[in-house]
């Protein structure tokens, strides 16, 4: 899949790669790590591969929390009786309780992409604005450092 992107990616004219990077980055599990990486490796400059790797996935993002946002409000509207959460919300809801917003928006990027775990964590009750800041914060920070990373093997590769 990675390998399609980049293809996708460095098909298009370089005024527009950045656009492209925007657009991989939207996409859940490719986000600001892998599109700032692709990015640098289309041989885009890498603050430009990484601010539009960071940009893509804040939107995104931004969309599935307000999303996630208006549909709670909706469903709370409406509710009569709480569902039973499948096992990897339930794993989610754990994490939250025991981390907060920072620490999942910091680390469940580990295990799951920044939209769904910032959807789960309006939904669980969690303030809009905080997730957006934490996510986002959280979006920088691993975007800029896969970049870093993918910029030094990059480096190393050119001394060979």
């Amino acid at each position: 899949m990675l390998e399609a992107l980049s293809d996708f990616t460095a098909g298009l004219p370089g005024w527009a790669q950045w656009l492209g990077i925007m657009l991989i980055s939207a996409i859940p599990f490719v986000e600001s790590y892998f599109g700032s990486v692709i990015g640098i490796l289309v041989g885009l400059h890498p603050v430009v591969a990484i601010v539009a790797a960071i940009a893509g996935n804040a939107i995104s993002m931004l969309g599935f929390v307000l999303a996630a946002d208006a549909t709670r409000r909706k469903v709370l509207d409406r509710r009569e009786t709480p569902e039973e959460a499948s096992p990897r919300r339930q794993r989610l809801k754990r994490m939250f309780d025991r981390f907060g917003v920072p620490g999942v928006s910091l680390l469940g990027q580990t295990l799951l992409p920044s939209q769904i775990t910032s959807g789960a964590m309006v939904s669980f009750g969690a303030s809009r604005n905080a997730v957006i800041l934490w996510q986002c914060i959280s979006i920088v920070v691993w975007g800029v450092a896969f970049g870093l990373l993918a910029l030094g093997g990059v480096e190393l590769l050119a001394l060979r």
